[in-house]
């Protein structure tokens, strides 16, 4: 059996079970829950054992190399302002339509009290802060002790850290630089091999977490993770229909019907496969071919794009949080929405390309607004279909960047500047 389909298979069926067990008066069957639910806890453990180390080394990997982004020309510190503009507006986007879609769902008090208790007598709710004043957030923002803020969970302060040290590597002399960066690439790319392993046990996992859920939630259980399916794909079209395509027509200068020609077949790609590297070939060559785009925008952007540039990732990191917050009844302040979203937005650059990469790092956003990371695994299991929308909406994000970027450099070229940068010839002009 396929794997996604193990992932659903497990889901469905502690589902069935649980709720079947919760239909019955035999205490051997109303007691299974509770004798499954460690092994749930047990894989969202093991998660989020990898998150740290995998979250920290590739931001620091990756803002250390923006020296690098320097030396490929202006193209590349573009694209890296484009990156972030647009994985904040997919946050920002699914926030202000996921919170009152998700506030409209109904969830029985008594339920979501029974999740919270169920949470706070595990290791799940470990770590759940109380909501701070602006002041207390503000001074949290620089960690007295980073390594007490990675042992806390407290991520947007380990991640201030992250970035700040990836910055500093800059200016050490090469040969101790290279050395760091090599050995915190090893970590990372060990994370990766660590969290396929944990992934392999999905099934099982998914399995042991859906059925309390099951039990008490009843059919209720249902409906909620079908609701959140339709309002993860329905953010993910309405994001493509209403912002990325009209940026496209707009800054990118592109008619709508040659735009949408380009790139359906690197869409198509990846909507079937969900894999924004499958689609990379026929996102080129529809940036060579069909959109007559700049040689600098298939050697630079797209690379960077490919590895970088996730607007499904926020999409599906925002709306995570929120759905999971409904479903254990937690109200999250304005401050915690803001402290979401600027967390989503930077571990969006680290995503790992593996499957439901974009749910695993959910975990650091969920421990920094309180909310248990047991959902996590519930996520996973109806991760399938809405992995196809964010697939699809990162590819149509790459090239949507594409256009504007090459729009922008011909502007800046009919001024006596080139998207790879000044003219020098230009300075010596009259």
């Amino acid at each position: 059996m396929p794997y996604t389909l193990q992932v659903l298979a497990g889901l469905i069926a502690g589902l069935v079970i649980g709720i079947g067990s919760s239909l019955v008066d035999w205490p051997w069957a109303r007691a299974l829950p509770s004798v499954v639910e460690p092994v749930g806890t047990l894989f969202i453990n093991a998660i989020r054992m990898t998150v740290i180390p995998l979250v920290c080394a590739g931001l620091v990997v990756g803002v250390s190399a923006t020296r690098d982004a320097r030396a490929i020309g202006r193209v590349g510190v573009r694209a890296l302002v484009v990156f972030v503009i647009g994985i904040a507006l997919a946050a920002m986007f699914s926030a202000a339509i996921g919170y009152p879609l998700f506030a409209s769902l109904t969830i029985d008090p008594g339920v979501a009290a029974s999740l919270r208790a169920s949470a706070k007598s595990s290791t799940l709710g470990a770590g759940a802060a109380s909501v701070p004043t602006f002041v207390e957030w503000l001074v949290g923002l620089i960690p007295a002790n980073p390594f007490k803020a990675a042992s806390d969970g407290a991520m947007l302060p380990l991640i201030m850290f992250a970035v700040a040290f990836g910055l500093t590597l800059n200016y050490v002399k090469p040969s101790a630089r290279d050395v760091m960066v090599g050995a915190l690439e090893a970590v990372f790319d060990g994370m990766l091999v660590l969290v396929g392993w944990i992934l392999r046990a999905a099934p099982l996992g998914v399995f042991a977490l859906a059925m309390p859920l099951g039990a008490r939630m009843g059919t209720g259980a249902a409906g909620a993770l079908l609701y959140y399916v339709v309002v993860m794909c329905g953010v993910c079209t309405a994001f493509t229909v209403l912002v990325l395509c009209p940026a496209a027509v707009v800054m990118g200068r592109q008619s709508p019907r040659t735009f949408l020609r380009a790139i359906a077949p690197a869409v198509a790609v990846a909507f079937t496969s969900r894999s924004s590297l499958a689609a990379l070939p026929a996102s080129i060559e529809a940036v060579r071919s069909d959109l007559r785009l700049p040689e600098e925008i298939t050697a630079v952007y797209l690379p960077l794009a490919a590895s970088m540039f996730r607007v499904g990732g926020a999409i599906a990191q925002v709306l995570g949080v929120l759905f999971v917050a409904r479903l254990y009844g937690i109200s999250l302040a304005p401050s915690q929405l803001g402290t979401m979203i600027v967390i989503a937005v930077l571990t969006t650059f680290t995503i790992p390309g593996i499957p439901a990469g974009a749910i695993i790092v959910i975990a650091p956003v969920l421990a920094s607004v309180g909310v248990p990371a047991e959902g996590l695994g519930l996520l996973i299991g109806v991760d399938s279909i809405p992995d196809m929308f964010r697939t699809a909406a990162n590819v149509i994000g790459w090239l949507t960047g594409a256009v504007i970027l090459a729009a922008r450099g011909a502007s800046a070229s009919s001024q006596g500047v080139g998207i790879g940068g000044p003219d020098p010839e230009s300075r010596s002009r009259p």
